[in-house]
């Protein structure tokens, strides 16, 4: 899943980035209003992690803009917003709500609470009970960083495992190689190399060996789709 963290404190925004992309994010980092808005404006982000006090702005006000539709882009009004902020007095908790935040986290706060809040967040949009997802005899868990077909588990790198988790939560639909990339990679992806394409071949080996049904097929021209239930021969 892509996310945008809007934080001005570069040594924060910056521990952050590595400690969300070991768990397999692809992140963004703004450091401004102004900055966050124009990234905003050209990617469709999952999450965006908001703190309120920026040098030219008030994450309260790029909140509420995103959600009524003032910070126009890709996104839309439905992308989650999680307040990172070191403002802990309920008058803000409550403010940061109301105009839109999906939650509220208090500064400071340990990485694990915040990954945990980020899969709770992501899971409204599976509506999964918890943080393993299942599809067919595929099931990844996102809290502890495994995957498995039946009873035997994947080995995946980071963005494997991130490639395959967007594919869980859109099973059976196709999903282009420029929605992979635009949510799996971050803004130093190179769009014109194969690197998409290279993943989900290599993702699609490890998902099936010996004499197992493929899972994933390529439909020629529109993308990939991972099957809920083995394709039939043919149309992989």
């Amino acid at each position: 899943m892509r996310l945008l963290i809007v934080e001005d404190e570069e040594g924060l925004a910056d521990a952050l980035r590595i400690g969300l992309a070991r768990e397999g994010y692809a992140v963004d980092v703004a450091t401004t209003d102004g900055e966050a808005r124009e990234k905003l404006a050209l990617t469709a982000y999952d999450v965006v992690l908001l703190d309120v006090n920026l040098p030219d702005g008030n994450g309260f006000h790029l909140a509420e803009d995103i959600r009524s539709g003032a910070a126009e882009g890709p996104s839309g009004a439905d992308v989650r917003i999680l307040m990172l902020t070191a403002r802990a007095g309920l008058p803000d908790r409550v403010r940061g709500l109301d105009v839109g935040a999906d939650d509220y986290l208090v500064k400071p706060f340990a990485l694990a609470e915040l990954t945990a809040r980020l899969r709770a967040l992501l899971r409204r949009d599976v509506r999964a009970a918890s943080s393993v997802l299942r599809v067919g005899d595929v099931s990844l868990d996102a809290a502890r960083q495994l995957a498995h077909r039946g009873s035997r588990e994947l080995s995946l790198t980071l963005k494997e495992f991130a490639v395959l988790r967007y594919l869980m939560t859109r099973a059976d639909h196709v999903v282009s190689s420029e929605e992979l990339l635009e949510h799996v990679w971050d803004e130093n992806a190179d769009p014109f190399t194969q690197t998409v394409r290279v993943t989900v071949g290599t993702l699609r080996r490890k998902l099936t060996v010996d004499d197992e049904p493929a899972l994933i097929e390529t439909v020629i021209g529109r993308g990939y789709r991972l099957r809920s239930r083995p394709p039939v021969a043919g149309t992989a």
